[in-house]
Order: C-alpha cells, then structure tokens, then sequence
C-alpha cells in the first residue's frame, strides 16, 4: 500500500512559499537535455551531507510519475518524497507521511523572459512544518532552514555547473511567511 501524502494543509504553523533560483547563460546544452539530466541523475545535484536522495521505488534511474526517494536530511529528520509530475522542462515531488514537511517542491529550467542565451533554474517550494516540534526547531531556532537553503543553493550551483554556463549573479532565494496574522517577504541572495 502506498505512503499516505503529506499536503501543506495537513502542516502545522505558517505556510512558507520559497524560490530559489539562478540564471546561467551560454548553457553547452538546451533546456530540455539539462532538465532530463537532473531528472535522470538527481541524487548528484543535492549534497550528500545535507540532503541524501536514493530512489526507493520505481524502475527506470530517471524520474517518472509516482516514482519514490527516501532522503537522509542533516538532522533527527529523513523523510520521502513521491514525483507526482513530469515534463521536459519541470518536475514536481510531494511529500509523504512522517516528512518534516508538509507539502510540494517543483524544479523547473526555461530560458529566461528578457535575457538572450539564459537559462534559469528555479527550485520552488510551498510548505509548512509537520507538526509543532518541527514547527519550532525549524522557524523559531532556525536550524532545518539553514541546511535546507544550503541544499537548495547548492542544488542551484550544480546544475549551473553542469550546464557548462557562465553564472549571472549569486543563487537567489526569496521566502514568503503567511500566517493567519501577517505575510512576510524576505529576500536572500
């Protein structure tokens, strides 16, 4: 039987919205060959120390709908993704049961809208903590934060690297904090 879906609705505490992306220019290769070599090599993009993915159901090495990967996160935390979209230039992971998370991340790669010979990758999340522990050790200490945005940026400056282009700028990241009270927008960069 398959591992309940863990939703954003189903978290605790505020639901966070995060971006982090990075444009890269004069890629060696298109969008779509560099999106198919994350989908088909994906635990080589994130660091191992920080974020561990194993692919721990389907077939085939690249990423296809309802494929699974448990991830071994720095931390008292792992927890398992399922990909519930695929496509040439995007692929979305939701979490399952018992993650520190609640809700979904998508990775996408498409030229960028006003530069000529850009790309950019962005990796974008909407999500709330599990429950109260993760709640409090993640926002109000700020630890799951710090080793989940190392992983990202790293993520990001991988796929830069890969790709053979020249980095225009630093990774950006930009979180968005929605409480029943207040929305909050911090930029990172």
């Amino acid at each position: 039987m398959p591992k309940p879906e863990q939703p954003a609705h189903s978290g605790s505490g505020p639901l966070f919205e995060r971006r982090y992306w990075v444009d890269m220019q004069h890629s060696r290769q298109s969008a779509a060959e560099l999106m198919q070599h994350i989908q088909c090599n994906l635990s080589d993009f994130s660091p191992d120390l920080l974020a561990d993915f194993k692919k721990s159901k389907g077939t085939s090495h690249c990423l296809r709908v309802n494929d699974e990967y448990q991830i071994k996160i720095l931390g008292p935390w792992n927890g398992d993704v399922r990909v519930v979209e695929v496509d040439f230039d995007y692929f979305e992971l939701v979490t399952l049961e018992n993650h520190p998370e609640a809700g979904r991340i998508r990775f996408s790669l498409r030229p960028h809208t006003s530069l000529p010979h850009t790309l950019r990758f962005e990796i974008h999340s909407w999500a709330r903590s599990r429950d109260g522990l993760v709640a409090f050790t993640y926002d109000t200490l700020g630890m799951g934060k710090k080793v989940q945005q190392q992983t990202w940026e790293t993520f990001c400056q991988r796929v830069v690297s890969h790709s053979g282009g020249l980095q225009l700028g630093p990774v950006h990241v930009e979180t968005v904090k929605q409480s029943d009270s207040e929305t909050k927008v911090t930029h990172d960069a």
